[in-house]
């Protein structure tokens, strides 16, 4: 198991700013919805692509709190491993870094989204996904 994640350290600046405009509470809360955010999307990273930690730094603890259990088993059930391998933390990594740009970029030139009106319009798509 790890203690600790660090984002890429161009994100430093991201879950600040998306901490700020978002208004939804402490930055940990916007990792986790960057985690999110990106699993949704289905993708899966290779381990040699992972980018630089000299972000942000997440304790277990603060990023998941009582919830960690689960956020782990989305990464072992998207990538069909144990939560005991040791690529589970970059997997986390990973997901975190690229749900920070995605959200970035989905908010970007947005000027008076909130986080609450973020996350409504997420979960419409997704009824609208199974609408089809």
């Amino acid at each position: 198991m790890f203690s600790n994640i660090k984002t890429a350290k161009a994100n430093k600046e991201i879950v600040t700013k998306l901490t700020n405009k978002l208004n939804l509470g402490s930055e940990n809360i916007v990792a986790r919805m960057a985690l999110s955010y990106s699993l949704t999307s289905g993708k899966k990273f290779n381990i040699s692509d992972i980018l630089d930690s000299g972000g942000k730094e997440y304790s277990m603890k603060v990023l998941f709190g009582e919830l960690s259990e689960y956020y782990i088993s989305f990464i072992c059930v998207h990538y069909l491993i144990h939560k005991t391998n040791k690529d589970v933390s970059k997997y986390i990594k990973m997901h975190i870094d690229d749900g920070l740009v995605m959200i970035s970029s989905e908010i970007e030139g947005k000027n008076s989204i909130s986080g609450t009106d973020f996350i409504i319009n997420e979960v419409e798509k997704g009824l609208r996904y199974f609408e089809n």
